[in-house]
């Protein structure tokens, strides 16, 4: 992703890619200061920044408006959200558009028709190497979903340099599965083997997998427990926190 500076509402970035070094980041674009909606996705942010800090991973939010704005817009922010919460993460001025011009923020389909046009609801989640790992691009009418938002970093966590893929409705996916006429309840949470991994590695590396049945008999379903992904990474408190028990 591109590198810039920035001035923040917690001093100046010198460089996104210094700040963040080493670390998953999400950058998190809002389109004005005193709007409902975006007063209430900061809030929910806040909410869940420990979270996410658990998970090793940054965040910085974005909009047009200068930082000047922002310091005065988050009172608002603190007095309007249901629980007592601190917003411990920066929030850039780009009164230039240079940032969400770079990262593509800005609505071509309104911004010919707007002197300064404002960003999407867009959000990225950039991986320790600076590459784009997943991004979500919102209209201005529909607030973001922050549980969402974590569930992607953890599942991206989770499958980061790994030959793996987290199936839909992640963790709560497969609550049973039929194997050989009998139900199992004990792969909740399980995650996919890619195609890509032959089945030698597969017996090598993931001894315990679970190949589904399917009337094609194809062996193409086949589940891994959670616990038995990530090598030294897979112990108790990495994994109740990808699963969140």
């Amino acid at each position: 992703v591109p590198d810039f500076p920035a001035e923040t509402t917690q001093g100046p970035i010198k460089s996104f890619h210094a700040w963040k070094q080493g670390k998953w980041a999400i950058l998190f674009s809002h389109p004005a200061d005193f709007t409902p909606v975006c007063t209430t996705e900061i809030g929910r942010l806040a909410l869940k920044y420990e979270e996410l800090t658990k998970l090793d991973c940054l965040v910085a939010t974005l909009s047009v408006d200068p930082v000047k704005s922002h310091e005065e817009w988050l009172r608002d922010v603190v007095a309007h959200c249901d629980n007592k919460i601190e917003i411990k993460f920066p929030i850039i001025g780009d009164a230039d558009r240079s940032i969400s011009t770079a990262y593509g923020m800005i609505d071509p389909g309104t911004s010919d028709a707007q002197s300064l046009p404002l960003t999407i609801r867009a959000v990225f989640i950039i991986n320790p190497e600076n590459k784009l790992m997943l991004t979500l691009n919102y209209p201005a009418c529909v607030g973001r979903n922050m549980d969402e938002i974590v569930r992607c970093v953890k599942a991206l966590k989770l499958s980061y340099g790994k030959s793996i893929a987290t199936p839909a409705n992640w963790p709560n996916n497969h609550p049973e599965v039929t194997k050989d006429g009998k139900v199992l309840t004990d792969y909740k949470g399980s995650v996919f083997l890619l195609p890509t991994v032959t089945k030698e590695d597969a017996d090598k590396f993931y001894p315990g997998y679970l190949t589904c049945d399917v009337p094609s008999n194809q062996e193409y379903l086949r589940l891994v427990k959670a616990e038995e992904v990530g090598g030294d990474k897979a112990d108790k408190g990495f994994l109740s926190s990808m699963l969140g028990y």
